[in-house]
């Protein structure tokens, strides 16, 4: 059966993700970052005029729209889906973004001052060639500015339960941060945003049960069922430790 695309999940699910943020935190994005966060972790990796940035996996890019609006930037979205990619295009307009549609890895063959992956290293099982496309786009000096999973990879049970458990790969902090030293990335800031995402993981639960007859309206029940239970279960995870939820910023070591 094929599944709706982005435009058609974004629009079922907006009155959800409204409802499920504190006021003002909601900025069209796809994850459990709030607004303050992704503009903290913009900041930090040192965002402004003229600062060419590079957002991989970009979705609707309402991230990358914040950023771009407030912080100003030459922004560049990539991103698999074509209809994330036309909602983002369509909602960009009057900023300085470009976007494209790519598969990543591979990462783009350009020079960038900062690249962004928000909310989807989780995805990538082999994290290893995504890092070093990311490292050889970054000029010396220039910033990766992320957020990870950190936890042990699932168990078999765990997978079992997850839907999509072919896209959720935690890594341990150690070791990811060996994967950034061996391409060239040194760790700049790191913050802990788990107790922040968990709250917003079971707003979105119970708005999601409130609007479930209309979302399944256009999505189906098998598709909030599999919301329903994803995010049940990341709340469950981050309440437990089991998954921390770490915002990073690295910076490539120049040379000479």
């Amino acid at each position: 059966m094929r599944r709706p695309g982005r435009t058609v999940y974004d629009a079922a699910l907006r009155r959800a993700r409204l409802a499920a943020y504190p006021p003002g935190q909601f900025v069209g994005q796809e994850s459990f970052m709030t607004r303050t966060e992704i503009l903290a972790m913009a900041r930090e990796a040192s965002v402004g005029p003229g600062v060419s940035v590079l957002d991989l996996c970009c979705g609707v890019a309402g991230p990358g729209r914040l950023v771009t609006a407030e912080l100003g930037c030459a922004y560049r979205g990539v991103d698999r889906s074509v209809s994330a990619i036309e909602v983002a295009r369509a909602r960009a307009r009057g900023l300085d973004c470009r976007f494209e549609v790519a598969e990543v890895p591979p990462v783009p063959d350009t020079v960038v001052d900062v690249v962004l992956l928000l909310e989807t290293m989780l995805a990538f099982d082999d994290k290893e060639p995504l890092l070093r496309g990311i490292a050889d786009a970054l000029a010396p000096g220039g910033r990766f500015a992320f957020t990870v999973e950190e936890g042990l990879p699932l168990t078999d049970a765990e997978e079992q339960a997850m839907p999509c458990s072919d896209t959720v790969w935690p890594v341990r902090l150690p070791d990811l941060l060996a994967r950034l030293g061996d391409v060239g990335l040194d760790l700049r800031w790191v913050r802990d945003l788990t107790r922040s995402h968990r709250r917003v993981a079971d707003g979105l639960v119970a708005a999601l049960e409130a609007e479930r007859s209309a979302i399944a309206a256009d999505l189906g029940h098998a598709a909030v069922d599999d919301l329903l239970t994803a995010h049940r279960l990341w709340s469950a995870w981050m309440g437990s430790g089991r998954i921390h939820k770490l915002a990073v910023v690295t910076e490539k070591i120049a040379e000479g």
